[in-house]
């Protein structure tokens, strides 16, 4: 093997590399990406880089030292657009045909988009260095009036950034009880109390019918007739998997990019990872998911990499999944996995103070621990989180 191609700069995609390279691989590594940055950290770009509390230097994953180490060929502001595993190679939008032995899929996704927002200034989403750029020079300018579409972390951060910024901040949410899915009901409703207690307005159980404006948004009208008025709208209605480059590849795609547990595709020497990738996970059973955390983007490309480079594959990842989000100065940390039906206990502090843990159980109350939920209790939720088992 001469040549691996990674597309994608993500963390992901720079896990993927120093993989190779920590795991013995001395040939050449080329990896392109479709932002004219190298891989920086996501998870800051919701929270202190909207807020200013930190500039886009401070988000840089690696330094220049460890790059010229890692001696990899950068393709940065380039998108893949083919893949053809029989002339093995990835056609980029140029024109350009990359030739290359072996392929680490890690693309990631894209925020879903809200129809008639085309056209409006003053509407975002929020996934990429310049989307959070472009969103905090307009929470930055004039005090504007903040509607945020959809309630689940991202949105719940960037509520929390807007609110911390003395904007008004009204917030929708199509389901019910906000992260439900993440949570389950009677959690999801704890946790968004946090909007409550800092003045953000919370609309629960009512979609969204279209934005208002011409030229630049000045309204959310919701499905039930009422009119919010906006001059920043933030979309964080979920994403979908990068994969349209790979349509006529072979290789399988349903929701992400089906792997086995070791990451492997239906192509030999092409491997997935991160929010792209949908395996199998011996913590979560019952069969394949896409992980969207940044510990899997760390920790999935071990398993890849091994893969890759010894033709079979290898043992996938099996420590339960974790993810935190920051939202109002609380910490909300999940480890584990949460299905409906999960029971919750509270087994430590109160969900009315905002400063408590729970376990859920599957299986009802005499079952076993599955996942665990801190909000702003850090050391008790490292030590329950050592104490969960598979579903």
């Amino acid at each position: 093997m001469r040549t691996v191609t990674v597309v994608g700069a993500s963390l992901a995609g720079l896990s993927a590399v120093r993989e190779l390279r920590a795991q013995g691989y001395d040939g050449a590594v080329v990896v392109v990406g479709e932002e004219r940055h190298l891989p920086y950290d996501r998870p800051p770009l919701s929270k202190e880089f909207l807020t200013g509390g930190c500039d886009a230097d401070a988000l840089a994953l690696g330094d220049p030292d460890e790059y010229r180490e890692l001696a990899v060929d950068w393709l940065l502001g380039e998108r893949a657009v083919r893949l053809d595993p029989a002339s093995r190679t990835v056609s980029l939008a140029d024109g350009r045909e990359l030739r290359t032995d072996a392929v680490v899929v890690a693309t990631g996704a894209r925020p879903r988009l809200l129809r008639g927002a085309d056209g409006l200034h003053g509407v975002h989403t929020l996934r990429t260095l310049d989307d959070a750029r472009a969103l905090r020079a307009d929470l930055t300018t004039g005090g504007p009036r903040v509607v945020v579409i959809g309630a689940g972390f991202i949105g719940a951060e960037v509520a929390s950034a807007a609110s911390g910024m003395s904007l008004d901040v009204t917030v929708v949410e199509a389901a019910e009880v906000p992260l439900h899915r993440a949570l389950g009901p009677e959690m999801g409703r704890a946790c968004a109390e946090l909007h409550a207690d800092h003045g953000v307005r919370l609309w629960c159980g009512v979609g969204v019918a279209g934005l208002e404006g011409s030229g630049r948004v000045t309204g959310v009208r919701l499905a039930d007739g009422r009119l919010l008025a906006a001059d920043v709208v933030v979309a964080g209605v979920g994403v979908q998997p990068a994969t349209e480059w790979l349509s006529g590849s072979g290789v399988q795609v349903e929701d992400g990019v089906l792997c086995d547990a070791g990451c492997a595709t239906s192509i030999p020497s092409v491997v997935a990872v991160g929010d792209v990738a949908r395996c199998p996970h011996a913590f979560v059973g019952a069969g394949v998911t896409r992980i969207e955390h940044w510990t899997n983007a760390m920790e999935q490309p071990r398993t890849a990499v091994r893969t890759l480079l010894s033709g079979a594959s290898a043992p996938g990842p099996a420590a339960p999944p974790y993810f935190w989000s920051d939202q109002y100065g609380v910490r909300i940390q999940l480890a584990g996995h949460v299905r409906a039906g999960d029971v919750p206990e509270v087994v430590h502090g109160d969900p009315a103070s905002r400063s408590f843990v729970a376990v859920y159980r599957r299986g009802g109350r005499d079952g076993h621990d599955v996942a665990v939920l801190a909000v702003d209790q850090p050391k008790l939720f490292t030590r329950l989180r050592r104490t969960l088992t598979p579903g």
